[in-house]
């Protein structure tokens, strides 16, 4: 029993540890976006449901010793992909679409590994179950959910601000080596032991069994209910990702919760019930009242609340949705002769979600309305399962009063769901000039009253944040209002260099207004992410068109094209990069200063835009700077006039003449975060510089 729980517990391990070491390698290759945690979810589904298939295929077709010999081959084959390490010739060259490399990537860096992996929960079980009839296989299922979650709680405050991401992959493969011999022995030592096919047999191919096969209706429900729980992950997600930052801590915490409720509702050992800790009687009130909540604040605030309730608030409601889900597959879990079938289906139902979120909605959806769609879906699919297990009989009684009640209430809580998912979809729909949507998120552009003066403004949104603006009529539309007004750190640090031809490098477009501090003779090279949004800025603003600089666009992500980029001897660089508010942690590093450095001319600064609401990040660009021998400054701006914003800028330069310039004689202080430290590729912890 030691053998096959260790494989299942260190298989488990493994399988999500991997989940973050992997994308925290490719993300700054593609942006720092969001999205790429929810391709590579895909991805790991995807495998998922592969491993799971070939597990269900094995254990029904294959005779033990056949078992043993066929996964050890693979066990062995999957040795090669040793170490985990993705290849530098996978980053992706301008104008890549990016989901398919991803995949790609994936699969030729930890495809067999993780699929090996993956079959593991449902193989080792099937051999338990088969040499151990009387043991309770399905504890083994919680263990390894509870393998998951250790993993996933032990990266962001130990793994990952303790070792790097080089080491962290030799030392997972060091730790696969061992699963591969714990995972052989378990075939080997299942198919050592005689009457185990035979018995087997007899239990999956008679009619006459004590336990029947499941029913139509019970795959569809459970393909239904574990679609809808990753429907829901991926969802809330990517709701709480879009405006704090792509990093593991902040995706880790939902898959945490999906974890959980597996562990809580298969702990089916003792007095526990079949769905172990849940019970409808307390499940789908919480569940209810968390809906009405996730979707009230989502048209009323947009999304945009205090980061530490709204992480609270769609974290619990993630929760409840998960146990309703899980712990409804629970309690209709079929006997362990048809455990694999089982798994199989939630396997299927999980790449679904993951690949409607994934793949299929970013190209029928111009926004983001997949939280809202499966909110509704939680709902509808709580009235049905309360309809059908509604108790027969006749007379009042108040089982049957709360029974019929429940679908009631769940349809009314969903109808409420609905009306203000059909708000905010309006809202974000409603006067919008231009929606899109893509890899990197939606885009629409909408015109307000803005200022003091009640000027009309035209402006772009990424996600909730408002990525610049530019008066509608034409005698105002060259003015540098948004975050480039007179007095930012910015202009102030672009006016430094007003003694002749400048030569500036950005990172990041928006709309363009930067550009309307170009003069004759100056020349702008821009750096653009998003194809969506350069597109936008040629066609709905005016910036681009009416600068008096050259102007040269470069798509694809900024810091990769700068280390491929011979030196352009820039004045200064721009890094105003923050999609939707996140925090693209790869333009911050040590290393990407140094890209930058490479491209600057004597004399040249950096400037960082780091008005955020959620992060601190003047302190690390300070360590940063320090680092490399280069000083920063801190440059607050809080204009009285609605037409700006207030910034906050931090230069970085080795030029101690800007320092002392009388510009910049009013920088803040900037205070220091204790035990953070500067960050590097390999080494970096948003923890410290969360506000």
């Amino acid at each position: 029993m030691l053998l096959f729980a260790s494989t299942v517990f260190t298989s488990a391990f493994l399988l999500f540890l991997v989940q973050p070491i992997i994308a925290k390698q490719i993300l700054p290759w593609f942006g720092g976006n969001a999205s790429v945690w929810t391709i590579c979810m895909v991805f790991f589904q995807l495998l998922l449901l592969g491993g799971y298939a070939y597990a269900d295929a094995l254990v029904r077709r294959c005779v033990p010793r056949t078992q043993a010999i066929v996964h050890s081959v693979l066990l062995a084959a999957s040795l090669a992909f040793l170490p985990i390490l993705a290849a530098e010739s996978w980053k992706p060259a301008p104008d890549t679409e990016p989901t398919a490399r991803i995949l790609l990537l994936l699969f030729s860096t930890i495809g067999l590994p993780y699929f090996l992996l993956s079959t593991t929960g449902p193989l080792v079980q099937a051999w338990f179950a088969r040499s151990f009839p009387s043991a309770t296989v399905y504890r083994l299922f919680a263990l390894s959910n509870f393998a998951s979650l250790l993993a996933l709680i032990a990266y962001p405050p130990v793994i990952e601000p303790a070792i790097s991401l080089q080491a962290q992959s030799w030392a997972w493969s060091a730790v696969y080596l061992v699963f591969a011999g714990l995972c052989a022995a378990s075939a080997w030592k299942a198919a050592a032991k005689p009457n185990v096919a035979a018995v087997f047999a007899t239990e999956i191919s008679s009619e006459n069994t004590a336990n029947s096969p499941p029913r139509t209706a019970e795959y569809l429900l459970w393909l239904a209910l574990s679609a809808l729980g990753s429907l829901m992950l991926l969802a809330v997600t990517s709701h709480i990702t879009q405006n704090v930052a792509s990093v593991p801590f902040v995706w880790i915490v939902p898959l945490v919760l999906y974890l959980l409720s597996f562990i809580l509702v298969f702990d089916v050992g003792g007095a526990r019930a079949k769905s172990g800790w849940y019970a409808r009687a307390w499940g789908l009130p919480a569940l209810f009242a968390l809906m009405v909540g996730m979707s009230w604040f989502l048209y009323q605030n947009l999304g945009v609340m205090d980061i530490r309730y709204s992480i609270a608030l769609y974290s619990a409601g993630l929760f409840a949705a998960c146990m309703f889900c899980h712990g409804e597959l629970a309690a209709m879990r079929p006997a362990p002769q048809y455990l694999t079938r089982f798994y199989l289906m939630i396997s299927i139902g999980g790449a679904t979600g993951g690949l409607f979120v994934g793949l299929i909605a970013p190209r029928i959806f111009t926004s983001f309305i997949e939280l809202p769609l499966a909110l509704v879906s939680c709902g509808a699919l709580a009235a049905l399962l309360s309809w059908r297990s509604a108790p027969d009989g006749s007379g009042f009684t108040w089982r049957r009063f709360l029974a019929f009640a429940t679908p009631v209430a769940a349809l009314a809580v969903t109808a409420t769901v609905a009306w203000h998912g059909y708000k905010y979809y309006d809202y974000i729909h409603s006067d919008a000039i231009v929606m899109k949507r893509n890899f990197y998120g939606t885009l629409r552009v909408k015109e307000y009253d803005r200022g003091r003066d009640e000027q009309m403004t035209r402006a772009l949104v990424h996600g909730v944040i408002n990525h610049g603006w530019q008066y509608t009529d034409p005698a105002l539309r060259t003015q540098p209002i948004s975050y480039f007004g007179p007095g930012s750190g910015i202009a102030r640090a672009l006016e430094y260099y007003d003694k002749g031809p400048r030569r500036v490098g950005v990172i990041g477009l928006g709309v363009g207004v930067f550009m309307a501090w170009g003069r004759p003779g100056d020349s702008f090279r821009i750096y653009e992410l998003d194809p969506d949004v350069v597109r936008i800025a040629r066609e709905q603003f005016h910036y681009l068109a009416d600068s008096k600089a050259k102007i040269e666009i470069v798509t694809g992500d900024g810091r990769l094209n700068m280390e491929r980029d011979a030196p352009q001897r820039f004045d200064l660089i721009s890094v105003d990069a923050f999609s939707s508010g996140s925090i693209p942690i790869h333009l911050l590093t040590r290393e990407a200063l140094q890209a930058y450095r490479r491209h600057l001319a004597p004399g040249g600064v950096v400037v960082y835009n780091v008005t955020n609401r959620f992060v601190n990040l003047a302190p690390l660009l300070k360590l940063v700077a320090e680092a490399e021998g280069m000083q920063a400054l801190l440059i607050n701006d809080d204009p009285s006039e609605n037409k700006y914003s207030g910034t906050a800028y931090v230069l970085v330069t080795d030029n101690t003449t800007l320092i002392a310039d009388k510009r910049f004689a009013n920088a803040d202080d900037i205070e220091p975060i204790p035990g953070l430290s500067a960050w590097t590729d390999t080494f970096n912890n948003l923890f410290k510089v969360v506000r």
